[in-house]
């Protein structure tokens, strides 16, 4: 099983902007699809943005759009979650993930996902 780390989680006002982290080893970060999902009400970890081995695919969820960016950085081995105008319903433990599907298209469903990493806490406040 891959290890992922997540960091960069804390608490911040509504408007601010957060980069979040995510490390694991090389066979993962370089050629694997990455995700980054959070828990919601209605079901156990609802998407919030996905990018492809070499991040000329991203996808977001509509309520995140123009405010999130993801990206990675394979010298770092590094997946990155830059979030600007958070508001306080961004609130939740961010979990990073890879999909073990070398080259592939990023998925929304957490179940094709079979790493995860431990999360970090974002909290906003109003």
């Amino acid at each position: 099983q891959v290890q992922l780390v997540e960091s960069g989680g804390r608490a911040v006002q509504a408007g601010d902007s957060l980069r979040l982290s995510c490390t694991g080893p090389i066979h993962a970060l370089s050629t694997d699809p990455m995700a980054w999902f959070r828990p919601a009400k209605e079901k156990e970890r609802e998407f919030v943005a996905a990018i492809n081995y070499n991040g000329d695919r991203t996808t977001y969820r509509d309520s995140v759009k123009g405010r999130f960016t993801v990206t990675r950085d394979h010298t770092k081995l590094t997946t990155y979650l830059q979030m600007s105008s958070l508001k306080p319903e961004d609130t939740a433990v961010y979990f990073c993930a890879v999909l073990r599907r070398p080259y592939g298209t990023p998925s929304t469903n957490p179940l094709d996902y079979t790493d995860w990493g431990q999360g970090t806490q974002v909290t906003v406040a109003s």
